[in-house]
């Protein structure tokens, strides 16, 4: 009896995959990214034309998204160190929570009778914890085998296509027919069932084993979250520094493009929600159609 319940206990690891299996955890890793992409898109496709609404001009605009930039900056290597204590289902679902918190201000922000201009800044707060595409990484990385790898993380840049299209369409046209409030409250739904599926069908840690060797003695000394000097740590460890500087020079590009493509489509071409959004989601259909030729020269190694 005692060696039919062993295998029983070793399931309960924290580390060991127990509602789902590894390969439905992952698909579902996919959707939730796909999920949070998606409303990420809804919301940029209803801020610039919320912001005009209030009277913000196209400086003012740009301080908005500037700051929901920096605040990202700042919170991705706590949100990075909460991860690895805490584990991917904790990681996934405050990364919804803060998405969910952010959307019920850019709700509330679009009522006339509340302070549009102070909730739609305050909205951009909630950004610093906003890194579900990160926590998704963490969990295929965790979960893939090395040979996988590669192809198992390039299959996010769909998730990211399919944010992108969805999210340009779907915000686009809510906004022209129902308002702009309706794509904000969908989009605050759509997390809410995120975080709801983070908490319940992600494993508490992907890291098996690795979890329990890295974790602090009992009675010992917990690490801080914002422990800012082993934060900035890791920017001594070899080509770290390097690839830290590569992904912020070619991410600006992208940034910049989707802070003018919005005032561009509105100031200069004169194009409504909907107009917009068909047209971001041509971008999307190309950064899909990206994904498989990129993954070729990463299967042949």
């Amino acid at each position: 009896m005692q060696g039919a319940r062993a295998p029983r206990d070793q399931g309960q690891s924290p580390g060991r995959m127990s509602a789902l299996g590894r390969s439905s955890v992952i698909l579902l890793t996919y959707v939730l990214a796909a999920t949070e992409l998606t409303c990420l898109f809804m919301q940029f496709s209803i801020v610039p034309y919320l912001s005009r609404k209030l009277g913000l001009d196209s400086i003012a605009f740009g301080y908005l998204q500037t700051t929901f930039g920096v605040l990202q900056l700042l919170g991705g290597p706590v949100f990075g160190r909460f991860a690895d204590q805490r584990g991917a289902r904790a990681a996934l679902t405050l990364s919804f929570l803060a998405a969910l918190a952010l959307y019920l201000l850019l709700a509330a922000a679009s009522s006339p009778a509340l302070p549009g201009v102070y909730l739609l800044f305050a909205s951009r707060l909630p950004g610093a914890l906003m890194h579900t595409l990160p926590a998704a990484q963490m969990v295929i990385t965790d979960l893939s085998a090395p040979e996988e790898r590669p192809a198992a993380l390039g299959r996010l840049g769909l998730c990211f296509g399919v944010g992108v299209i969805l999210g340009s369409l779907l915000g686009g046209t809510l906004v022209s027919a129902y308002g702009i409030q309706c794509p904000a409250i969908l989009a605050a739904l759509a997390t809410l069932l995120g975080a709801v599926l983070s908490f319940t069908c992600i494993p508490a840690s992907t890291k098996g084993a690795k979890t329990d060797a890295q974790a602090p003695l009992p009675g010992g000394p917990r690490a801080s979250v914002f422990d800012l000097k082993a934060i900035a740590s890791l920017l001594r460890l070899p080509d770290v520094p390097r690839i830290f500087l590569v992904k912020v020079a070619s991410n600006c590009p992208t940034g910049l493009f989707m802070v003018m493509f919005s005032i561009i489509s509105m100031d200069f071409f004169q194009l409504e929600a909907a107009q917009a959004g068909y047209l971001m989601s041509f971008f999307g259909l190309l950064q899909m159609a990206k994904v498989p030729a990129l993954q070729g020269p990463w299967q042949m190694r």
